[in-house]
């Protein structure tokens, strides 16, 4: 069964709405009243790229793969990008390939980063996901993140989001290999302990090309690609497969993530 946890987190000295989390951290069935589900992914995507949580998280990544692989920079650079590219996490890679520790990893990388500096309680978005779920057209609201739990909780309780979501699905470090986005295993699972049966009926937004093609592959019926960067944006529109993958009645592109609520 899915474990309720509550998480007040300790780096917010005065609360707001939101701060406190309390929800199922889901790794077992749930009792869901209907299908109608919203899965969002946190990073990048429920704040926007410009606050550099990126990357603060890309230079502690590079310092753990040229002080743990003994490699210079560019080799360094090239093996997380191909590990990136390859699993869908970085951490991934290591793990498999070189029998890292997972939960020592995310102390000195996720769990390391200063997020109380450059991430807040942020209004407009918690208005437009309440006004989403005021909509009436989806019943469930679900975080589906390749963080750590640690992580994801400290960021939504400072964006003030936390007590807006009815799940979260997350990578779990302390289990080998690690199953995250896109691998199928992963999509299955939150599929399955959600009660998601019709496709059709599940909504996704991710910031990540490789995590929302999966999702349209697999025939869910809203995928969302949030692109906040403009080089990114070209970069994929000038892609050979653009036209598959993208335009009406395929993935939608965001370029702001309030834009949600004109489309869901």
């Amino acid at each position: 069964m899915s474990k309720l946890i509550t998480y007040t987190n300790p780096e917010i000295t005065t609360p707001h709405p939101g701060s406190t989390v309390s929800l199922p951290l889901g790794f077992g069935p749930v009792d869901l009243k209907s299908p109608r589900i919203f899965f969002f992914d946190i990073d990048n995507c429920l704040y926007k790229r410009s606050t550099k949580i990126h990357d603060m998280m890309q230079v502690k990544i590079h310092d753990y793969f040229t002080k743990t692989l003994n490699l210079n920079d560019e080799d360094a650079h090239s093996l997380h990008m191909n590990y990136y590219k390859t699993y869908g996490l970085a951490l991934e890679g290591l793990v498999r390939n070189h029998k890292v520790d997972a939960l020592e990893y995310n102390s000195v990388v996720d769990d390391a980063l200063d997020l109380n500096s450059v991430l807040s309680y942020d209004e407009k978005l918690r208005n437009m996901l309440i006004n989403i779920k005021k909509s009436g057209k989806y019943d469930t609201f679900w975080l589906l993140t390749n963080a750590y739990k640690n992580h994801a909780l400290r960021v939504v309780s400072f964006l003030g989001i936390g007590d807006l979501f009815d799940g979260l699905t997350y990578c779990d470090y302390s289990q080998s290999p690690i199953i995250c986005k896109p691998m199928l295993p992963f999509f299955d699972n939150v599929v399955n302990i959600t009660g998601s049966k019709d496709a059709k009926k599940i909504s996704f937004i991710d910031d990540s090309e490789i995590n929302v093609k999966a999702a349209f592959k697999l025939g869910w019926g809203k995928v969302y690609h949030y692109i906040e960067i403009d080089e990114e944006y070209e970069k994929i529109k000038a892609k050979e497969d653009f036209d598959e993958f993208y335009g009406e009645d395929k993935i939608i592109v965001l370029r702001d993530i309030l834009d949600l609520e004109k489309f869901a």
